[in-house]
Order: C-alpha cells, then structure tokens, then sequence
C-alpha cells in the first residue's frame, strides 16, 4: 500500500511529492540558460570534478572490496562523461582573442582526455587524481576571473537610459 500512494502522490504531500523532481529539473534549467559564459564553463568544471571524485571512489570500493562487474560500468560512464565535458570545454575556446592561453588549454585538455583514456583502461587512481587536482585548480582560476569580472562590471557606471522608447 505504501508503494501505491507513493506513486499516485498520495503520500509525503500529494500531488506536490511528485511535482518536486520536476520543479528541481526547471531550476537547473533556468540556472544553465542564464548563466554567464564564465558561470557555464564553472559548472562544467564543477560536473567534471564531481565525476572524477566519484570514478576514484567507485575504483577506491573495487580495490578494496570484492569486485563487482556493474562497478566497472559505472566507474567507466564516470570517465566518458568527464572526458564529454572536457571535449565542450575545448569547443568552447576561442583561439582568436585567447590567444597564447587558449592554445596551452587547448594542449591541457588534449592530455586531460588523453590521460582519462588510459586510466580509464588501466584503472589507475594516481592519474585519475592528477586531472581532478588539475581541473580543480583551473576551476578555481576561472572561478577568480569571474568574481572579478562580475565585480567590475557592477562597479562601472551605467549607461544613459533613454525611457521614452
């Protein structure tokens, strides 16, 4: 009976029970669709790091613990999705106004796939770690560089307005 009126919404708040995945999805949304360029390449960042922890801690539980076959498939889809995000991250620089720098993150990405590739066949942690501590540390950097962005835009005088249309 508890499984009927969880499903039907009958239980822990009705109709609203239900409502909440959905609503939660809607947020996420709105949250990627007004993000900044700088906010958006954080986020994929905070995906990717967020991947990678759980990858070690799924390969942590099999190096420790009795194998398990569903283990190795999901340490793998881990992987693959960060290796996903760092492929958007490299199609997302612009090498006319980056520049020096977007080539050297270009060649960073390039051995952050390349790495992940390998490890992800061998299963080796220290390499896993070596791109989570790396993408942690550029996470940080971008973070900076958007605060600091934000605040200098928030600081510069506005514009004239013209209000009569």
């Amino acid at each position: 009976m508890y499984v009927r009126e969880y499903k039907s919404g009958r239980r822990n708040g009705g109709e609203n029970a239900l409502a909440y995945p959905n609503a939660l999805s809607a947020y996420r949304e709105t949250r990627i669709r007004t993000a900044s360029q700088g906010q958006l390449i954080i986020m994929l960042y905070d995906e990717a790091v967020k991947q990678l922890d759980r990858g070690l801690e799924l390969l942590a539980q099999d190096k420790t613990g009795k194998k398990d076959p569903r283990r190795i498939e999901q340490i793998s889809k881990t992987i693959v999705k960060v290796q996903e995000i760092i492929t958007e991250l490299m199609v997302s620089l612009d090498f006319e106004r980056g520049g020096e720098i977007a080539r050297s993150l270009f060649s960073l990405y390039t051995w952050f796939n390349h790495e992940l590739l390998e490890s992800n066949i061998t299963r080796d942690m220290p390499r896993i770690d070596a791109v989570r501590t790396m993408m942690n540390e550029l996470r940080g950097a971008w973070n900076e560089v958007v605060a600091k962005t934000s605040a200098e835009e928030l600081s510069r005088p506005a514009g004239s307005v013209n209000i009569a249309g």
